[in-house]
């Protein structure tokens, strides 16, 4: 048995976030120590180099005594419950705050600025990078990071004069998270995923409630009540599709003397033209009213929140414009890796088309129910090109809604829905899956599917 010595902060995962924690604890002259259960863990080089003399463990944490240590920091990648760690859960460290935190516990104790932060299933990137966007635009010295780019304790050290911090935050940051404290928190949206760590729906929707724990305001979906709170902190706002009740934030007709058109809205106060947000689609207005309500909260000017809107072009694999082919738009969605991220997709376009939609899908399903994409595929699908490991998995499930091709791969996937598609119609990469079956990542895979796309659209102008 290995012991960790009396007064050492352990590190548990030398992953991205693991590597932030040494930097952050060796600026703060905080002796620690690291463990991780794999025999080889990526990145050990680099980190002998920069840490020189602190002790690596390497191996399962059953062999590790570590009640002597200060406290257990741990990755995002780590689970609480993983053997060794499971029986620690309910211990208290000597400042009375929980035996093992996460890294974002760390972050809360360091930070001297305001945090807004976002969680969700799913447009979580694309809500924390538009209010990111919206607060440099009015002017704030801000620092965007997270689960997101920077990792959150990086973020310390690079703009130590942050006026405000916006952070995505998983649900494996947030359950290592006793108390945030944000000053505005949102929780987008809840759909299955991650069910191998958290066991189900339940547990999921548990971690992602740390959001709120010591937040002064809330912001979620008035149609989505899993996004709720428990218990909610002193001010609470809803956003919505619909027309909004007063005080939500939604969609409603408004005659700017044009005639009716759908306007953003706050309660009956009109914001902007909904067609001037340029990400398409409603679930990308859903989510710019929750950046609007997150922006009203910190105080930022309605003009600048507005500014950044009508410019944002969307983050890249989120709903990404490609081009447009022969009157055909083809978009990448390959960060769609659970089945509400699909859904919000496909009901977001589906609206907007003058065609159809043809949806490619498939990867890991990681055991989601695929059933929920029946009823809107019918409804706007031409064609599901399936694809991957789950392929066969999401043909039963679509049986019926929608005719279906399957296929082995995206480049047959692609082949085929440049061989059906008509002019109005919409190619979209939503895979409802992760990738790891045929490609690294989900970014692997939008890129492949950029690549053949450009290079479609190159040889229709030749």
């Amino acid at each position: 048995m290995v012991k960790v010595p009396q007064g050492v902060t352990l590190v548990v995962g030398l992953g991205i976030s693991g590597r932030a924690i040494c930097r952050h604890l060796q600026r703060h002259e905080c002796p620690f120590m690291v463990a991780d259960t794999r025999v080889a863990p990526p990145g050990e080089d680099d980190f002998r180099a920069a840490h020189p003399g602190v002790a690596l463990y390497r191996g399962p944490l059953t062999e590790l005594d570590m009640h002597a240590a200060q406290e257990i920091v741990l990755s995002p990648g780590v689970d609480p419950k993983t053997p060794g760690l499971e029986a620690l859960g309910e211990r208290l460290g000597a400042s009375g705050e929980p035996f093992v935190v996460g890294e974002i516990a760390l972050f809360v104790r360091a930070a001297r600025a305001p945090i807004a932060a976002i969680t969700g299933a799913n447009a979580k990137s694309t809500v924390t990078t538009l209010l990111g966007e919206m607060a440099a635009e009015a002017g704030r010295r801000v620092a965007v990071g997270g689960n997101l780019g920077t990792p959150a304790l990086d973020l310390l050290a690079e703009h130590p004069d942050a006026e405000l911090y916006v952070l995505e935050l998983s649900s494996f940051q947030l359950e290592a998270t006793p108390r945030l404290g944000a000053e505005s928190a949102a929780f987008l949206n809840l759909s299955e995923d991650h069910l191998d760590r958290h066991g189900d729906l339940a547990g999921y929707r548990a971690a992602k409630q740390a959001i709120f724990r010591g937040a002064r305001h809330a912001v979620v979906n008035a149609e989505d009540p899993a996004t709720w709170p428990d218990a909610p902190p002193p001010a609470l706002e809803r956003f919505t599709t619909a027309a909004p009740a007063v005080g939500e934030w939604g969609i409603g007709a408004h005659d700017d003397g044009d005639g009716l058109r759908d306007w953003l809205m706050h309660g009956d106060t009109p914001l902007m033209p909904a067609a001037a947000v340029r990400l398409a689609g409603r679930h990308n207005q859903a989510n710019a009213l929750a950046a609007l309500a997150m922006g009203r909260r910190l105080g930022l000017e309605l003009a600048a929140m507005r500014r950044v809107l009508e410019r944002f072009p969307g983050l890249p694999h989120r709903g990404e414009l490609i081009a447009e082919v022969k009157g055909v738009r083809w978009i990448n969605d390959s960060k769609g890796t659970n089945v509400g991220a699909t859904l919000a997709a496909i009901a977001g376009l589906g609206p907007t088309l003058d065609g159809r939609l043809i949806l490619l899908a498939g990867g890991v399903g990681k055991g989601a129910d695929f059933a929920p994409l029946a009823t809107p595929l019918a409804r706007y699908g031409r064609e599901a090109v399936l694809f991957g490991r789950d392929a066969d998995r999401l043909a039963a499930a679509l049986d019926g809604a929608v005719a279906l091709t399957p296929v082995m791969d995206l480049e047959a996937a692609m082949h085929r829905a440049d061989a059906i598609a008509c002019p109005g119609d919409c190619v979209l990469l939503s895979p409802a899956c992760a990738s790891l079956d045929q490609f690294p990542n989900y970014q692997a895979r939008g890129e492949a599917f950029r690549a053949a796309v450009q290079r479609l659209a190159a040889e229709v102008t030749r």
